[in-house]
């Protein structure tokens, strides 16, 4: 099955309730959809490796033919640094530069290629305490489309910061296909996803955005995320290991596909082919039930 974007007649039968009723939220602009490319959302606790996981993926869509936009949505601007071997100016940083006057922007201001054609945006944000983050991926999905950009592209992954699901930080949901959660086999890890994934489930409300499923990272076993996937209705679709070579791929600046040989290299490298080739192919929605705090915090607990 292919994921497909959903038709606009769709929208007519959501949720008729204003989108974070009770809330203040970032709205989507109707004219802003995109409608040209398979879209993938990667959440995830802060620190659980959603970069890593969102460069070494794009490169595997790019190694599999297609014309990929990786967009960071994180202040520090430091998704896409593995691919470029720099830290890129934001959309934020050009847009201050010129006055926040758009129409004086080109897209080579801000859109950089990276390894193997990957082409790379970083949103940025505001100031620490001010503004939304949410405003700052509006605009630079305007960019794009405005410049055309988003025409030429057959996968575009989100990658958010942290697991902040608040209306600013939710906003790539309002533009996603697909959501993935990445997470480790450990409380914290598995407390945010399910937090994470509550917040996926309001937004799906509202737009087409459903759960594709969880990535396994930084960790040796699985169980307890499979244990959890079980009992709220989620899905493992990849296991990367806590290998040493991925380390040593971020110090070098590097994504793994670039890498000398070396111990797990391979089936790593691998791991993100065929999970590049499955969300290609389309996976299923999810529909979980995500638990409350009390619930998983008892649910996760040892005797």
């Amino acid at each position: 099955m292919s994921t497909q974007r959903l038709p606009p007649d769709l929208f007519s039968g959501l949720s008729k309730h204003p989108d974070g009723e009770g809330s203040v939220q970032v709205q989507l602009d109707p004219d802003m959809r995109i409608d040209t490319a398979q879209v993938f959302a990667i959440y995830g606790k802060g620190g659980i490796g959603k970069s890593t996981t969102s460069s070494n993926l794009s490169v595997a869509f790019s190694k599999l033919g297609k014309r990929v936009l990786q967009i960071g949505c994180d202040p520090k601007h430091d998704s896409t640094f593995t691919l470029t071997k720099c830290l890129v100016p934001t959309v934020i940083d050009i847009l201050e530069s010129v006055d926040f006057h758009a129409e004086e922007l080109r897209p080579s201001d801000y859109v950089y290629e990276g390894y193997n054609g990957v082409m790379c945006v970083e949103a940025g944000g505001p100031p620490a305490g001010t503004g939304c983050g949410g405003y700052v991926v509006g605009q630079t999905v305007k960019l794009l489309k405005q410049h055309h950009l988003l025409e030429d592209t057959d996968v575009v992954i989100f990658d958010v910061l942290g697991d902040v699901v608040c209306g600013g930080f939710a906003t790539p949901l309002q533009h996603t296909d697909r959501a993935l959660i990445v997470t480790a086999n450990d409380f914290d890890s598995i407390f945010a996803m399910n937090r994470i994934a509550a917040a996926i489930m309001a937004k799906s409300k509202h737009y087409p955005v459903r759960l594709g499923g969880v990535i396994a990272n930084r960790s040796v076993k699985t169980d307890e995320i499979d244990r959890f996937n079980d009992a709220v209705g989620l899905k493992r679709l990849a296991h990367l290991p806590d290998l040493d070579i991925i380390r040593r791929s971020r110090l070098k600046k590097s994504t793994l596909f670039e890498m000398e040989p070396g111990p797990g290299l391979e089936e790593a490298k691998q791991q993100y082919l065929q999970l590049a080739a499955q969300l290609l192919e389309g996976v299923e929605p999810l529909f979980a039930r995500p638990m409350r705090d009390r619930e998983i915090f008892d649910f996760l607990g040892f005797d």
